[in-house]
């Protein structure tokens, strides 16, 4: 899960799999043993909770101690267990060597531009982490400004967010290490390569804003442990001031949320740097926007309470002079932007520059005195151009059906950058002209498997009559009506739209005869907020019976057959692929969660960030959400004796997004249950955090694992 202010739970992830007829053997050739025979034991305590006068047993709570000998000695035996037996895979070679291959091709970041330069990450095929580059034009590659692979001898220190200064003459960075959210940001001189001695840590999910002049910016951290050893990520963070060139003792604070104890404030100066733009952040559904006035630099008064009603989102695109632009869901679930003028703030007095429209706003960006807005138009991307008084200016021409992102930029800039990628096209930068709408590709564009491969959209009806869409790509010369191992995919979550992306991983499942779908499930943002709200909570069981619905319609419409048909998920949709196998085990042949929500009573105890899923979740607290919860939770909904498809589960030790007792819990319970000979495996990794940051060769790895796991089950050769 990528849960920050304005992020969700999400992993960057492709499908994969397919299935295995029932009574089909179990050994992959040249295993002698099926795993299934020897899983390590996992005592099962008496620990029983009492939700509402509900008495729930939780007999795995031991391994949330994710420290203790016990479970570390459990975790090493399944690792024992499993890892030889998915290395003995006969497919899994194959799949490694193809990936590599596919990999092996340029590729560029969106260009940062500020002050005349242009940042940018690169990553010349197969080098483990992306160096960041720095360049006078961005059609010229440049030179090298920091390279990650130099930090670590596993390739496992990867390069997180970077800001250049207005000026361009210094850039921020900042570095996770093995995977994890907490990142350490340093300062680099620009123009000599030279690094500050600066180390700021203490920090997850947390931008930083430059002054205008750049001798400092804001951020936000979490407070340091009594003991002073670590940072306490249960509690709020706080917004602070860095002095270029200082230490991080020497930090001024700057604003803390005194009056909620949930609430995360993070902050964005305002381009002419007269206010700080604090953005509260507390769960998916709605957030607050307060107003610090800044002179020479500090704060010079109380912050404004601009947005404080907390019934919508609101995201800040930009401001001129004493004119503000929104972003909002307030009063158009799919969404609207307006123009808050200072002097009449009241809601009654906000200009409707870009009304709602048919389809969902996904985001908007001031650049040049205009505003470029991204839509979503049945889960593919488009663009559209409008003048700050609300002239339509016209559609950006795009290469296809597929998704953008970028268009970044200040509300004076000339310039702004975006790429785009589909299913079959590896992602490309663009440069874009605001003021003509003009697009041209700054390099090459790289060539995809367009003529191999075929796309299609199709509209499946979910159980309640919901209309919603899922595309479907193989490979071209699979005749219609021939059914063939499928991996299909989804997440169902947080206002995350599932657009097309181009994935190395998935097209070595596609040449190898396998065919991947992607549903579009309510919970997410394809159609809006309505669309959102219509998963979450008490509601969360139509994103089920949406992912179901879509299984059997490929079954129904002969793509696939319950004995080809395989779901992959991670992080919300590894509680999404939970949670179906249980409901539905006999319409599937494998199953891979990963990194998954998988005891919903218990999710928001690991750290604050995870209680602010609850805009999405629920809390068991709340004795009607505690009943949604229960009744879907995959920990809590297993059945000793059923048979359950063939399951992997991925893990990583060092996630601290959410938490691996997660999957640690639900993998004890069902190799428990287990039913028949199908194998219950997990596979725990232990430098890749929750998604973000992993080396190119543990990627490989992993999704080697994943496919060949995958294909042993459903007929894949």
């Amino acid at each position: 899960m990528k849960l920050g202010p304005q992020a969700v739970i999400a992993v960057a992830a492709v499908a994969l799999f397919a299935a295995l007829a029932p009574g089909c053997g179990l050994l992959p050739t040249g295993q002698d043993e099926a795993p299934s025979a020897a899983y390590p034991p996992a005592i099962r305590s008496n620990h029983v909770d009492d939700y509402h006068g509900t008495r729930v047993a939780d007999p795995y709570r031991w391994l949330e101690d994710v420290s203790r000998p016990e479970t570390r000695s459990w975790i090493d035996a399944q690792n024992a267990l499993t890892l030889p037996w998915l290395a003995g895979l006969p497919t899994r070679a194959g799949f490694a060597n193809r990936m590599r291959t596919l990999i092996d091709y340029e590729r560029y970041g969106i260009p940062q531009a500020r002050g005349g330069r242009y940042a940018y990450t690169y990553n010349p095929g197969r080098l483990e982490q992306d160096q960041l580059w720095i360049s006078d034009d961005p059609a010229d590659r440049g030179r090298l400004l920091l390279d990650p692979n130099l930090l670590s001898a596993d390739g496992t220190v990867s390069l997180g967010d970077f800001e250049l200064s207005p000026d361009g003459t210094r850039l921020a960075y900042s570095l996770s290490d093995g995977g994890s959210d907490w990142r350490t940001w340093s300062v680099v001189n620009v123009a000599t390569g030279r690094q500050s001695q600066e180390r700021l840590v203490g920090i997850k999910f947390s931008d930083i804003s430059w002054l205008p002049d750049g001798t400092g910016f804001f951020y936000s951290r979490y407070p340091a442990t009594a003991d002073a050893a670590s940072f306490d990520d249960t509690q709020q963070v706080s917004v602070w001031y860095h002095a270029a060139g200082s230490s991080q003792a020497d930090d001024e604070p700057i604003f803390a949320v005194a009056d909620h104890p949930t609430r995360n404030p993070y902050a964005k100066i305002t381009d002419d740097g007269r206010y700080l733009v604090i953005t509260l952040f507390d769960g998916y559904a709605a957030n607050g926007v307060y107003l610090l006035p800044i002179e020479q630099g500090r704060p010079a008064g109380t912050p404004v309470r601009l947005l404080d009603a907390w019934d919508a989102r609101y995201e800040f695109l930009g401001s001129i002079e004493d004119r503000f632009f929104f972003e909002t869901t307030n009063d158009a679930p799919l969404g609207r932007i307006v123009e808050i003028d200072l002097d009449r703030p009241a809601s009654a007095d906000w200009r409707t520059i870009v009304p709602e429209q048919p389809q969902a706003l996904a985001g908007a960006s001031l650049v040049d005195g205009r505003l470029i807005a991204r839509y979503i138009v049945d889960a593919h991307a488009r663009v559209r151009r409008f003048s700050l008084r609300g002239d339509d200016l016209g559609a950006i021409k795009l290469p296809g059906y597929g998704t953008v992102d970028g268009f970044a930029g200040a509300a004076g800039s000339t310039e702004t950058f975006f790429s785009y990628t589909d299913f079959t096209t590896p992602p490309t930068v663009y440069r874009l002209d605001p003021a003509t709408g003009d697009a041209a590709a700054v390099r090459g564009v790289v060539q995809g498997a367009g003529q191999r491969l075929r796309s299609e959209q199709v509209f499946v009806e979910s159980r309640d009559g919901t209309r919603l869409p899922m595309t479907i790509v193989r490979r071209a010369d699979v005749p219609a009506g021939t059914p063939q191992p499928t991996v299909l995919y989804g997440y169902g979550g947080f206002n995350v739209s599932l657009l097309p992306r181009y994935s190395t991983a998935r097209m070595a499942w596609l040449e190898a005869g396998g065919a991947y779908a992607v549903a579009n499930l309510r919970g997410g943002g394809e159609y809006g907020e309505a669309w959102h709200e219509a998963g979450t909570k008490l509601n969360k069981q139509n994103v089920f019976d949406d992912f179901i619905a879509a299984a059997e319609w490929l079954i129904a419409q002969d793509y696939t057959t319950p004995e080809q048909l395989a779901i992959w998920g991670g992080s919300n949709g590894g509680l999404l692929v939970g949670a179906v196998m249980i409901q539905r085990p006999e319409l599937f042949a494998a199953v891979v969660p990963a990194v998954g929500v998988l005891d919903m009573l218990r999710y928001h105890t690991s750290s604050a960030n995870a209680r602010q899923w609850s805009s999405d979740y629920g809390l068991s607290e709340n004795p009607a959400e505690f009943r949604a919860q229960v009744a879907y939770s995959p920990v809590h909904n297993l059945t000793s004796g059923t048979c359950y498809p063939a399951t992997l589960v991925m893990a990583d030790a060092n996630d601290d997004r959410v938490a691996p007792w997660h999957s640690y819990k639900f993998a004890a319970a069902l190799q428990h249950a287990q039913g028949c000979e199908r194998p219950v495996l997990i596979r725990v990794e232990t430098r890749t955090g929750h998604g973000g940051g992993a080396s190119t060769s543990k990627i490989i790895d992993e999704y080697a694992d994943q496919w060949a796991f995958v294909a042993e089950h459903v007929g894949l050769d």
